[in-house]
């Protein structure tokens, strides 16, 4: 086993997880887990800790907030007290705007269905990032996070490896390029490995500690 090989395997031991599992969505190529997954990414994208973005993740669909009927038929103040409960005080207001606006976006535009995006990019990745862009409060950097979280079941947009977890891949001391990075995975998923070099480039605590495991 090579230095890389093991400082991937040690960083997948630590933290191999999607932050979508991490916030209860179970990835499926289904409406809902699509749905959950691009509000996640909107909450991500904010300057704001990921913690504090999956947790209200979680808040959200345990208020009800489950689906884009749900979230545009909230009122604007349960939006804002589903996000408080989460944590994510910091934007709640025009949060909850964004969201009510995301959602009747989805609605109008793909009929509440994400696979209506998948169906219109026919697997080019400039064309999914452009229709993501669309939806209200999600920009360049929500796209990114969408694409990077739903790669394991839309596998024709594998490996998305965005520039977060490149940085990622660069604290760790490991190639910058998905084929290079991909070529060290093993059996893990392209999510879970880009995921997991997210991490790595929010957690310098995480990155030590991996070097030292894999005798870096």
């Amino acid at each position: 086993m090579t230095d890389h090989e093991a400082v991937l395997r040690e960083l997948l031991k630590s933290a191999g997880r999607t932050y979508a599992a991490e916030a209860g969505i179970k990835a499926a190529d289904t409406p809902q887990p699509l749905y959950r997954t691009l509000v996640l990414a909107s909450l991500l994208s904010a300057r704001i800790r990921a913690s504090i973005a999956v947790a209200t993740s979680r808040a959200l669909y345990e208020a009800g907030l489950r689906g884009p009927r749900d979230m545009a038929d909230a009122t604007w103040q349960q939006r804002v007290d589903a996000l408080g409960e989460g944590g994510y005080r910091r934007y709640d207001e025009q949060t909850a705007t964004r969201l009510g606006d995301a959602a009747a976006l989805v609605l109008d535009t793909w009929r509440g269905d994400l696979r209506r995006v998948r169906a219109e990019a026919d697997g080019d990745v400039a064309a999914a990032r452009r229709l993501l862009q669309r939806v209200p409060g999600l920009g360049p950097t929500g796209a990114d996070i969408f694409l990077r979280e739903v790669q394991d079941v839309w596998p024709e947009y594998a490996p998305y490896v965005d520039g977060k977890a490149l940085h990622g891949a660069e604290r760790l001391g490991l190639p910058q390029d998905a084929a290079g990075l991909m070529r060290l995975r093993g059996g893990a998923r392209p999510g879970v490995v880009a995921a997991a070099l997210v991490r790595a480039a929010l957690d310098r605590k995480l990155v030590e500690q991996c070097l030292e495991r894999a005798g870096g």
